[in-house]
């Protein structure tokens, strides 16, 4: 097992080979495997894991065999591949990454889409009849899109991996609408600016503020209550996850799964149960606690700072560690009003992390305690503290296991 990880994680730093020649040879060569179950896609810049993992609750609470595809992991690499709920075993995954790997091989496959083939290998042999894939990195050229969606859903568009996939958020959501397909169904939660860009693709879009309305409640710490409005009917249901954005993700999911002919009642179970581990989620520490998040983006920031400030926080410690290729300052400026002081940090598994000393600069008026390690991070809170970890799901894949005193990864992480 360790060897077949080693082989794989090595291939991360190959880097971003955009293009579906490699992935559609790799898939195949494997016999198809995604021809024995519906795929939807999920797309966008931020909240593409809670809407898929919103769906893929609410279909299985509908009976439906569901595969649920995410990345990054943020612990074990198994927590990739979910189906009706529940994780693969790692020994499933690795007898299936050892029959993929000498095929990867063959076809020069990169990280990504050997990922993305397992998992739809995974997905045939368990006997999955809808695949909820995450979409990776933009979409048009991303390895799940060799994939052939019933639906897809692009949550919305801000500026990230600018590098790769433009540098507006027009020529962004170009990329990201090449999950859509002519004809077939779609929604989105896109800025109405877009609308015109996504429909190019001729896809049969259904977006928020338009086809479909929603009202949220706030229920504090327990989620939302969302009142939804579709062409597919009307629905209300309550949502565990957390701000504003949660409750927008958790409205594109039921809107999909209504779409998809999912009996009201299978929304509101599904919805209620959905669980969505690092995004703002809270998890005790020595008598106090630290709230979880994976904001990387100024988008990703500015939602958790209003999801903050609706639930009456007030200012806490910060632990924040972020890419180096990231927009820094747009992420910081969300972020600064929420710290009362601020604690650096880098994920130590991943070559792609800033040193804490260059972070400092972002936080010039506030308090700075510089560390090397998240374990630091964390030792440097306060007897009895209530704290906000931000800045990379990395961050918070090394922070996490800490909090629950599980193993840790041993790899590095560009992925």
């Amino acid at each position: 097992m360790t060897e077949l990880l080693d082989w794989l994680f090595a291939r991360q730093r190959f880097g971003v080979r955009p293009g579906l020649e490699r992935v559609h040879a790799l898939l195949q060569a494997l016999g198809r495997p995604q021809d024995s179950f519906r795929t939807v896609l999920i797309g966008g810049t931020n909240g593409k894991g809670s809407t898929a993992a919103t769906l893929a609750a609410v279909l299985s609470a509908g009976g439906e065999r569901t595969g649920l595809f995410t990345s990054p992991h943020l612990t074990r690499f198994s927590e990739r591949f979910v189906v009706a709920g529940q994780e693969l075993p790692t020994t499933q995954v690795m007898e299936t990454l050892g029959r993929v790997r000498p095929l990867a091989e063959l076809h020069e496959a990169s990280f990504f889409e050997v990922v993305t083939a397992l998992g739809c290998l995974l997905f045939a042999e368990a006997g999955v009849r809808t695949a909820v894939m995450e979409v990776g990195l933009g979409g048009r050229l991303d390895a799940t899109n060799a994939l052939e969606p019933v639906l897809s859903v692009v949550t919305n568009v801000g500026l990230d991996h600018t590098a790769i996939l433009g540098d507006t958020v027009q020529a962004i959501a170009a990329e990201k609408a090449g999950i859509l397909r002519p004809g077939r169904p779609a929604l989105t939660g896109a800025a109405p600016e877009l609308w015109p860009v996504l429909e190019r693709q001729g896809a049969d879009l259904w977006a928020a503020g338009r086809e479909l309305i929603w009202d949220t409640r706030p229920l504090g710490w327990e989620g939302h209550e969302v009142e939804l409005q579709t062409p597919a009917g009307n629905l209300t249901f309550r949502t565990p996850l957390l701000g504003r954005h949660g409750a927008a993700n958790a409205a594109l999911a039921a809107a999909a799964a209504l779409r998809l002919g999912v009996a009201p009642g299978a929304v509101r179970q599904g919805a209620a149960a959905v669980h969505w581990p690092g995004r703002l989620e809270r998890l005790p520490w020595r008598g106090g606690g630290v709230l979880l998040d994976g904001a990387h983006n100024p988008d990703g920031a500015r939602a958790l700072a209003q999801a903050m400030m609706d639930l009456g926080t007030g200012p806490l410690p910060l632990i924040f560690g972020a890419a180096e290729d990231k927009d820094l300052e747009g992420v910081a400026a969300a972020l600064r009003p929420l710290a009362s002081r601020v604690i650096l940090t880098r994920a130590v598994l991943s070559p792609r992390a800033a040193e804490p000393g260059r972070l400092a600069r972002l936080f010039p008026d506030t308090a700075v305690t510089l560390t090397e390690t998240p374990r630091e991070a964390l030792e440097a809170l306060p007897p009895g503290a209530q704290a906000l970890a931000c800045g990379s799901l990395y961050l918070v894949g090394e922070l996490r296991p800490l909090l629950l005193g599980e193993a840790e990864e041993e790899r590095e992480r560009w992925q």
